[in-house]
């Protein structure tokens, strides 16, 4: 039977301690002078242990059932939990942990969604349970190194070389804060396996591009809203998660400018977006469906939240598309790719993709860097689209019209013959 709440409250002292389980070795002792103390059994090499959790009510039902989960995992893990909590009496310094947390807690704000919370997660999960009660100053490169190979010998490859990356960040703010004296993480540059680096598919011969862009232009599926989308990106090749959660109030008409706010970007900074007049006239076909507020690109189910991550790729895939061949995201790699081949200058390109430079205060002063060469070259582009278009458009007209030709002069040739034949 389960604990609750009202069966704790309800308990009366008596004149022996009282004990309430919760199941997997959890249980509240409910002593004679009324304190109310959580207590954990667990198996450890053998032998049976027993920790306390905390006191009831100053630890919930909740937390003590958290605490339990912890405990098990870390004997699952081959941590003896008694061990633990006497290492981290004995020491009584700044723990890797403590740093850690505090760290989180100075750079939570600046991570957009859940991305602060599963940096803390991977910690709790990976790092925490070997080195997280280790006095900081005290942590080398080779306990690093124990932890990040674990996580390698799990296949999350990437994950442990980003997990590198978060540890020293954690040890030069202990250094900058006077906890240690050196970050041992730096030792281990070229420790771990290499990640081979994963390229989002994407279309960049120019043949190819027209094909491609001919596809979207006759594409009927899902709604108006997704074509707008689909068309409307190419044009602008920002990340699609900046493109699905655009909002009305962020363009400009009167100076044909879409204004990104720092919160939405993958870093930080604003982004600024020149349309041309291509771009416009997407935008103002798209206005009586989901404006003149709100979002551009609204789910079909709720104006609140925007068309779903897969929606461009589903789209993509009903074109023949497949995701080898060309993703939402490799609309960038395409611009990128042809914006250099077609002279334009790279720290122009570079800046409309929103790769902003390490110093995120500097990027945020210059945003709006090279936005007149931006705006030539984001018309140029739109223009360069339309003639790769039109060029695909132009041959099939003139094919079509040398068929007929060819049936004229086929016709006229066998007339002769035909009239002989009946003389």
């Amino acid at each position: 039977m389960f604990l609750t709440d009202t069966i704790i409250r309800n308990t009366k002292p008596g004149a022996k301690p009282i004990r309430l389980t919760d199941g997997d070795g959890l249980s509240l002792f409910v002593q004679p002078t009324g304190s109310r103390w959580w207590r954990m059994r667990f198996q450890f090499e053998g032998r049976e242990r027993m920790l306390s959790v905390g006191r009831y009510p100053e630890i919930s039902l909740k937390e003590a059932r958290n605490r339990r989960f912890e405990l098990r995992r870390q004997v699952a893990l081959g941590i003896d939990p008694s061990r633990e909590r006497r290492l981290r009496r004995q020491t009584r310094q700044v723990t890797f942990e403590l740093v850690t947390r505090e760290w989180w807690e100075k750079r939570k704000h600046l991570w957009k969604g859940k991305y602060g919370d599963t940096i803390l997660t991977r910690f709790q999960q990976d790092v925490f349970p070997y080195i997280g009660h280790r006095p900081i100053d005290k942590v080398d490169a080779a306990d690093f190194l124990e932890v990040l190979q674990r996580m390698e010998r799990r296949g999350v490859l990437e994950t442990a070389h980003k997990m590198r990356t978060k540890c020293g960040e954690v040890m030069r703010y202990a250094v900058a804060t006077r906890r240690a004296t050196t970050d041992p993480t730096i030792y281990l540059k070229g420790a771990l396996t290499p990640v081979r680096v994963k390229h989002y598919a994407s279309i960049t011969m120019p043949s190819k591009v027209g094909e491609l862009m001919r596809a979207i232009h006759t594409y009927r599926g899902k709604t108006h809203i997704v074509r707008c989308a689909l068309r409307l990106l190419p044009l602008v090749f920002v990340r699609s998660s900046e493109l699905r959660y655009a909002r009305w109030e962020e363009i400009d008409f009167d100076k044909a400018l879409w204004r990104i706010p720092a919160e939405r970007m993958k870093r930080p900074v604003p982004h600024i977006v020149p349309l041309s007049r291509q771009a416009v006239a997407i935008l103002e076909e798209l206005l009586p469906l989901s404006g003149p507020d709100g979002l551009l690109f609204p789910s079909i189910r709720t104006f609140v939240k925007p068309i779903s991550n897969n929606t461009i790729n589903s789209a993509l895939r009903l074109m023949g598309y497949g995701k080898e061949d060309m993703t939402g995201h490799g609309f960038r790699s395409m611009a990128s790719t042809l914006l250099n081949e077609l002279g334009w200058k790279p720290d122009a390109i570079e800046r409309q993709l929103a790769h902003t430079e390490g110093n995120d205060v500097r990027a945020a002063y210059n945003y709006a860097e090279y936005l007149a060469e931006r705006r030539q070259m984001m018309q140029a582009w739109a223009d360069y689209l339309d003639q790769l278009r039109g060029q695909g458009e132009r041959r099939a007209v003139a094919v079509k019209a040398d068929a007929a030709a060819w049936l004229i002069r086929g016709t006229k040739a066998q007339a002769p013959k035909q009239q002989e034949e009946q003389e």
